[in-house]
């Protein structure tokens, strides 16, 4: 566990490794597992009891991420990841929402790569325990944790990039550990995402509409790049359609008639159409006016 800026989930005081443990200056204490993370979601910050990705869920999304289909956006996320730390000596990123590591995994490989000046504290933070057993697999260099992206187990001004890929965005949760300065990278379908798929699986296609940046804008960021990647995949095969459909929200807002038919498809060629935003932190949010219902 190479992460300094771990936070004690219950009273906010920075982690300590002890032994095979994270120590607070209260006492407060949270065992290593032996695969190397560490679970930092107490029960009173839990919605259900399994919160997350199921295994089933976790174990496709594996099998789909290593198929290679998505290289081109980790490929991309690694640029800009990249350029987001240019200049600096030492760098913390938080990948929240890292599901079973594939993206942070892929940033490891390209910024040996590169050569980057900047040392590298990477942490990646996922709401399913059986995500990040999966993740913790992948990169022994990487701080594996389960937390929750609304309260992020992390010291305050801490990190300086978070990556939010396909994943539940806190802006709240995300202003309290960036510092001025600090860079957020959000990866979001675009309105044309995945849409054979969608056809398949719905009565009736919808564009993909991006989430509204207000609270973001709110809470003292400002958007400052964003590139939109598109291209078609290779033909599928059915078992490889049915795990990104198993991976995504489709699956459970999916009728059982829609998931027979994405069930019955095979060789289908599908539309990417992610759209990455980057935005910087240039001020407190509690510096700020209050905030307005609409955006709380």
């Amino acid at each position: 566990m190479n992460a300094k800026n771990l936070a004690c989930p219950i009273d906010t005081e920075q982690l300590v490794l002890d032994g095979k443990q994270l120590r607070c200056i209260n006492g407060h204490t949270f065992d290593l597992a032996r695969q190397g993370y560490v679970n930092l979601l107490p029960v009173q910050h839990k919605r259900s009891k399994h919160p997350g990705d199921s295994k089933e869920m976790v174990m496709a999304r594996q099998r789909f991420l290593d198929t290679g289909v998505y290289a081109p956006l980790a490929e991309l996320l690694s640029d800009l990841l990249h350029k987001a730390i240019a200049g600096l000596q030492h760098a913390s990123c938080l990948d929240a929402g890292c599901g079973e590591g594939y993206y942070l995994a892929h940033v490891l490989s390209a910024l040996r790569a590169k050569k980057t000046d900047a040392t590298m504290n990477l942490i990646g933070l996922d709401i399913s325990k059986e995500a990040i057993i999966g993740a913790a697999k992948r990169h022994k260099e990487v701080s594996w944790v389960v937390g929750t992206n609304r309260q992020p187990p992390l010291l305050p001004a801490s990190v300086d990039i978070i990556l939010c890929v396909f994943g539940f965005h806190s802006f709240q949760g995300f202003n309290k550990i960036l510092p001025v300065g600090g860079k957020l990278i959000l990866v979001e379908p675009g309105p044309d995402h995945l849409q054979q798929l969608r056809q398949a699986t719905y009565a009736q296609l919808y564009k993909t509409e991006l989430s509204k940046l207000d609270e973001a804008f709110a809470r003292g960021f400002k958007l400052v790049d964003e590139q939109v990647l598109r291209f078609n995949t290779p033909p599928l095969t059915s078992e490889t359609l049915k795990d990104l459909l198993l991976m995504t929200p489709h699956f459970f807002r999916a009728t059982q008639q829609g998931r027979e038919t994405v069930a019955k498809l095979d060789n289908v060629s599908l539309t990417v159409d992610v759209v990455f935003r980057t935005l910087e932190k240039t001020a407190d949010d509690n510096l700020l006016k209050p905030l307005s219902p609409s955006v709380v």
